[in-house]
C-alpha cells in the first residue's frame, strides 16, 4: 500500500523572489528536526502567514505562498504556517450562488473548476513547498484542497499537510467533518492524519477550523504529547478570539491560529460566474484573526484583522513545562482506568486489492 509519507519530494533549489507586499515582526534560530531534544534550546521561532489567495488559481496562489518562505528564513523561522484551504481557496461561492440547489448547472461548473485547481500531492503540486522546507531547514504547514488519487481522484478534501525540515511530507490530515455548507463540495476525511511531529523541543499537532471544537480530536493529539497546537482557519476573527485561549488553557500548550483573508477584488474574472459571486458578496469574506496564545492563556499576538503579511514570534518551551506542573491532562491529571479514547488512524478507502 502506498503511503503519502513515502512520496519522495524533489530537491531543486528555490529561486523564486518575493512578489507581494507582506508585513512582519520578530526573530530567533533555525535547525533540523530531531528526537534528541537535549541538543536544542527552549526557543522556537514561528511564522504565521495571513494572506488572500489568488482565488481558485493553484499555480498563482502557490507562487504567492512560497514567496513568504525566504522572508520567513530571513526572520529565522523554524516553522511556517498557512491557513485552511488557502491553496487554491475556500469555497466562498456556496453562500452567494444558491449552493444547495440540487443538480444546478451553476454549481457543477464552479465545482469542476475547483476540482481542476485542487492539489494532487501525487502529481507534485506541493514540491515547491518541500523544496523550500529543505533549502531553509524549516517545517511548513500548508492548508489545501486535496484531490487524492487514493480516493479515486474525483473528490475533494480539506487537508492539512505537515512538511518536515528535510522537505519530506510527514502527514496529510483530511478534515474529519466539513462544516455546514462545506459538505456541498468537500468530502469527510479520516483519522490517518491525527498525528504529531517533533520539532526541536516541541511536539506539534494541528487541526482544521471547527475540528478544533471537537474534544476527542483534540484529545487524540494531547495524548501524543502535543504542546504546540496549530489551528487553521479560512479567516474570521469571531472564530479565533475565544477558542484559541480556551485550547491553550485546556492543554497548557502554545496555540497558533492561522487565518486567511478574502475580498471580492480577489475573485479573478476567469472563475466561473465571477460576476454573480461578486454581486452577492459582502465587503469582505474573510477578515483574518491570526493570533498566538501562550500556555497560560495570555496573548502573545492578539488577533490580527484586515492585515496581510508574515507575523512571527519566538516561543519558549519552558513555559509549557511550567504550566504542566499543576495540570497535564494526558499525564498526571488523567484517569485512563476510567476514561480512555479509541482512535482509528487507518487511511480509509473503498477498496483493498490483493494481488
Amino acid at each position: 500500500k502506498m503511503s503519502i509519507r513515502s512520496l519522495p519530494p524533489k530537491r531543486k533549489k528555490m529561486t523564486e523572489q518575493r512578489s507581494t507586499n507582506g508585513k512582519s515582526s520578530s526573530s530567533s534560530s533555525s535547525t533540523t528536526t530531531s528526537n534528541n531534544t537535549n541538543t536544542y534550546t527552549d526557543e522556537l521561532t514561528v511564522g504565521l502567514v495571513q494572506m488572500s489567495p489568488v482565488w481558485l488559481n493553484r499555480e498563482a496562489t502557490t507562487g504567492k505562498m512560497i514567496a513568504y518562505i525566504p522572508e520567513a528564513a530571513e526572520k529565522k523561522c523554524n516553522l511556517l504556517i498557512f491557513g485552511e484551504a488557502l491553496l487554491p481557496g475556500y469555497p466562498f461561492w456556496l453562500d452567494f450562488t444558491d449552493g444547495a440547489k440540487f443538480n444546478s448547472s451553476t454549481q457543477k461548473e464552479i465545482h469542476a473548476h475547483y476540482m481542476n485547481q485542487a492539489v494532487c500531492i501525487e502529481s507534485g503540486h506541493l514540491d515547491p513547498f518541500c523544496d523550500g522546507a529543505s533549502q531553509y531547514s524549516m517545517a511548513i504547514v500548508v492548508g489545501c484542497i486535496e484531490r487524492p488519487l487514493d480516493r479515486g481522484g474525483h473528490s475533494l478534501y480539506c487537508s492539512l499537510v505537515y512538511i518536515n525540515t528535510e522537505g519530506e511530507i510527514e502527514s496529510v490530515h483530511r478534515k474529519l467533518m466539513p462544516t455546514y455548507e462545506e459538505r456541498l463540495t468537500w468530502s469527510a476525511g479520516d483519522g490517518h492524519g491525527l498525528v504529531v511531529h517533533p520539532l526541536q523541543k516541541f511536539t506539534v499537532g494541528a487541526l482544521n477550523c471547527w475540528e478544533n471544537w471537537m474534544p476527542l480530536a483534540r484529545s487524540a493529539l494531547y495524548a501524543q504529547g502535543e504542546d504546540l497546537h496549530i489551528a487553521l482557519w479560512p479567516g474570521n476573527v469571531r472564530n479565533t478570539t475565544d477558542i484559541s485561549r480556551f485550547i491553550a488553557q485546556e492543554s497548557r500548550s502554545y496555540v497558533l491560529s492561522v487565518c486567511g483573508l478574502m475580498y471580492p477584488d480577489n475573485i479573478p474574472e476567469d472563475v466561473p460566474f465571477a460576476d454573480l459571486i461578486k454581486e452577492n458578496a459582502p465587503l469582505w469574506l474573510a477578515n483574518g484573526g491570526t493570533c498566538i496564545v501562550s500556555p497560560d492563556g495570555s496573548w502573545i499576538l492578539e488577533p490580527v484583522v484586515h492585515k496581510e503579511g508574515l507575523f512571527t514570534a519566538t516561543i519558549d518551551h519552558k513555559e509549557v513545562r511550567k504550566e504542566r506542573q499543576n495540570f497535564d491532562l494526558a499525564g498526571h491529571y488523567s484517569r485512563p482506568d476510567v476514561l480512555k479514547l479509541h482512535v482509528n488512524r487507518k487511511r480509509q478507502s473503498t477498496v483493498e486489492f490483493e494481488d
